[in-house]
């Protein structure tokens, strides 16, 4: 019988100068980045938290502390690897991905689907079991600002050989 775990993440990282806007592991021209002590990838750090939080292992920063010198300014890429690792090592596969990033700016539908492709390769799993999508706040709150982007995640993994 197969077993199914849903997990749902969410992250939201400040936008300030001279700094590096990355989504996906893709590096998007703008003025701005993201405040964080890793390279700040809101996108990955969401998906993190939706794998592990379907499996009741915490969050990202119980597995890869912000206080930890290891992970100053570390490409999230690199966190998400390690976190599919643990996902598999415990017998679990992602069904799907389901993403929706929240930013006034930049226009993100032009970089989508290198996101997808990049985030499918990281994962190993076909591009068709990701979806990412961009909206705007329309101007309301820190993200309608630009002073934030937030991303929810939502993923549901898959496990051929776990009793309900």
């Amino acid at each position: 019988m197969i077993s199914y775990r849903i997990g749902q993440g969410s992250d939201l990282h400040i936008l300030v100068p001279s700094k590096k806007f990355i989504l996906g592991g893709i590096i998007i021209p703008y003025d701005k980045g993201f405040k964080a002590h890793s390279d700040g990838d809101v996108l990955i750090h969401a998906i993190i938290d939706s794998l592990f939080g379907a499996l009741g292992l915490d969050d990202i920063g119980a597995h890869f502390p912000d206080n930890d010198e290891q992970y100053k300014d570390v490409d999230s890429t690199k966190l998400l690897t390690e976190a599919i690792k643990i996902i598999r090592n415990e017998g679990w596969e992602i069904n799907n991905l389901d993403t929706t990033i929240h930013a006034e700016a930049p226009k993100l539908r032009p970089y989508i689907n290198d996101i997808k492709k990049n985030l499918a390769n990281i994962l190993n799993v076909n591009v068709n079991k990701i979806s990412v999508k961009a909206k705007t706040s329309e101007g309301v709150d820190a993200i309608g600002e630009k002073l934030a982007v937030r991303v929810d995640s939502i993923v549901l993994l898959f496990n051929k050989n776990e009793e309900n």
